[in-house]
């Protein structure tokens, strides 16, 4: 192994066990918990090394890497796009990811039920009311589940959020949880949170989520 690869893979083993210590702290199994690789800005050497590792679910926030990166891994692979979503790029981020974690416009939405015929995504849920950040606002929630959920090819897993900039992660991410439970009342199927990166993960494992987006901590800062 070169030097790349022993930092990668000592990265993750540490990533690992600290998933593992957070779920056993909660009461949860650590089997409830998908590791979403993010790999945005990385070249495709390091993706294919985390593949090598057992990975298989990878994250970017950019449709033009996404797009790129995509076919030149395995099948198998589950690609996740978590950034931004402009309309005139969603054609070409359906053809590529698997699960579209950032749809928060009712306009993209419609778009990309007409774009594809079976989608999984997840509703970017805004925890903080800055309107830069992206997400629906909590007092919004019920209604855009709802609309959603009539489009028909689109498979609401749950919410996703990014944690508050000003506040503990633990209290944005205990706030989440309980919009969840009610997103639940109207969507069962929509059990799912995507919450937690490198720096608030282990808060977020503790509120319940079962997706988590972790870059820096397993690639290094670009």
């Amino acid at each position: 192994m070169n030097n790349r690869e022993v930092e990668i893979e000592t990265n993750l083993a540490q990533v690992i066990s600290r998933i593992e210590k957070a779920a056993k702290a909660a009461g949860r199994s650590v089997e409830e918990i998908t590791l979403v690789a993010v790999t945005k800005t990385f070249p495709v050497s390091d993706i294919e090394f985390l593949y090598q590792l057992g990975i298989r679910n990878f994250g970017e926030n950019r449709n033009q890497e996404g797009s790129i990166k995509a076919p030149q891994l395995p099948d198998d692979c589950i690609w996740h796009f978590q950034g931004q979503i402009q309309s005139n790029k969603l054609k070409s981020i359906a053809l590529w990811a698997d699960v579209i974690h950032s749809l928060d416009d009712a306009s993209h939405a419609k778009k990309l039920s007409s774009l594809v015929a079976n989608k999984d995504i997840f509703i970017q849920l805004s925890l903080d009311s800055q309107p830069n950040r992206g997400g629906v606002a909590p007092e919004e929630l019920d209604g855009f589940a709802r609309a959603i959920a009539e489009l028909g090819n689109l498979k609401v897993r749950g919410l996703m959020a990014v944690a508050p900039l000003d506040e503990d992660p633990n209290l944005g991410f205990a706030r989440l949880k309980l919009l969840s439970n009610q997103l639940v009342k109207t969507l069962p199927m929509a059990s799912e949170m995507s919450a937690g990166m490198s720096n608030d993960f282990e808060s977020a494992i503790a509120q319940g989520a079962t997706l988590i987006r972790i870059g820096s901590q397993i690639l290094g800062v670009r």
